[in-house]
């Protein structure tokens, strides 16, 4: 008798037909999205094409310190009704893992199914408990995602794209680069500097020039790259920076744009709701007046830039972003050590409004804003549900399971990060989706607690 080998299970109705949900599993991108960002994970090789029968996926994933090669094998597969892939070398003392798509009436059930061995035999019997909780997490996130990533495919769906996108290498960048492909749409990422990836050009902003043929037959624009604004304590330069990347870069790039015989149908652009400065508990939406801070005189500036664009005929959609919620980047990867260590607390009053959003989320936006033709301007890319940071304490805390009894003061903010920290963590902004509401755009995480549940694992 196996003592060892055991079988998990787990399915998800998706609304959508079984084609439908078999073709995104088989784009690129999908790998990517179905990682949860808890897992420290390294794709290193990718030969054939997933799903295929002999292709492989080559990865690397962290467990502790130390990062484990994992090579899977894809085995025997049905286009439309199922395909399987194996653990060749990994953790795993087996990992035999099969997906199948069954229509029923209400839509497609992914089912998945995984027989698998602990390792070191009868002795990895004694990790039984945790391993089969951690494969649920995972499995649990994957189809979640699955079933999201879907839903705002079908829903903002058409003709597929040939999109154009800086700062594709950043939290936001890289996550919609996988959203996108793992939807069939072209991605071609502009970098600073000369890369050898594919589908890959560079962009010289100091000269002004673009690698050949790199503006050339795209149909939108994802404009997403900027100094780091919380890359350091902020001096003269620091802001010169953090203006210039933003301002300077965004006109030439509209130019650029503006200078094709054949542009882009729409610009989608980053900026912030640090556009509205420091607000105390007034509701902001699009239609309210910028602040008055550092921050705010950016947010005026890098909008206006985008005019030769929009002088042209280009739609052009500003996405003033909020904090972006994901353990691997942005606010919530610094707040998360302290907080596990049970160390977090409110900062300064813990009375300035937040507004957030999941990353998951944010994807969706940008992909209604690529495709709904109605939407141009300013859009608030916030949840529904700003919180004050007591509340967003409060909140983490539950989650992770934690107290929240230490507290940072202001005064010691101040001295240790200067005047951004009362534009980022003191700072309150208390902003609404407007635009989105009127959209009727589906949040998939409008509430604080459902969204750190779902991008924690938890």
């Amino acid at each position: 008798m196996n003592f060892t080998k055991k079988r998990y299970s787990r399915s998800t109705r998706i609304k959508s037909q079984k084609m439908d949900v078999f073709d995104w599993h088989t784009h690129p991108g999908a790998f990517e999205r179905l990682t949860p960002p808890w897992i420290q994970t390294r794709a290193l090789e990718v030969n054939g094409a997933p799903p295929e029968p002999g292709s492989q996926v080559n990865f690397q994933t962290k467990f502790g310190p130390v990062w484990r090669k994992w090579l899977a094998e894809h085995g025997p597969w049905i286009p439309g009704e199922m395909f399987s892939d194996t653990q060749k070398i990994g953790p795993f003392g087996m990992w035999e893992h099969t997906h199948q798509f069954v229509l029923d009436d209400a839509g497609t059930h992914l089912e998945d199914t995984v027989d698998y061995k602990l390792p070191f035999g009868i002795l990895g019997m004694l990790g039984t408990t945790f391993a089969r909780r951690e494969i649920d997490r995972m499995f649990s996130y994957r189809h979640r995602v699955t079933a999201g990533d879907i839903g705002f495919h079908k829903q903002y769906g058409g003709d597929t794209m040939n999109v154009l996108m800086t700062g594709s290498s950043g939290l936001i960048g890289s996550a919609l680069t996988a959203f996108l492909s793992s939807g069939g749409h072209q991605v071609r990422r502009l970098f600073r500097a000369p890369s050898s990836e594919t589908n890959t050009y560079s962009w010289d902003s100091a000269r002004g020039t673009f690698t050949p043929g790199a503006l050339e037959g795209i149909d939108a624009v994802v404009h997403l790259a900027g100094e780091n604004i919380a890359g350091g304590r902020w001096n003269s330069a620091r802001k010169d920076r953090v203006r210039n990347s933003r301002v300077d870069d965004t006109r030439q790039l509209c130019e650029a744009l503006a200078n094709l015989e054949s542009p882009p149908k729409v610009l989608v652009a980053a900026s912030a709701t640090g556009f509205y400065g420091n607000r105390g508990d007034q509701v902001l939406d699009e239609s309210t007046a910028p602040g008055k801070d550092f921050l705010s005189g950016v947010c005026v500036e890098w909008e206006r830039a985008t005019a030769p664009a929009r002088e042209k005929g280009i739609r052009v959609v500003h996405l003033r972003i909020g904090i972006v919620l994901s353990p691997q980047g942005g606010a919530l990867k610094q707040m998360l050590l302290p907080f596990k260590f049970g160390v977090g607390g409110v900062l300064g009053s813990g009375d300035q409004y937040m507004s957030w959003i999941a990353l998951d989320d944010l994807l969706g936006v940008v992909l209604c804003a690529l495709t709904d033709e109605s939407v141009k301007g300013a859009v608030n890319t916030v949840a529904p549900h700003p919180v004050t940071n007591k509340e967003f304490t409060k909140t983490l805390g539950k989650v992770l399971r934690r107290p929240t009894i230490f507290p940072v003061p202001a005064i010691v903010l101040r001295l240790a990060m200067g005047e951004m920290a009362d534009a980022l963590l003191l700072s309150s902004t208390r902003v609404v989706p407007t635009v989105l509401k009127a959209k009727n755009f589906q949040f998939t995480y409008p509430k604080l607690e459902d969204a750190l549940r779902h991008l924690l694992g938890r």
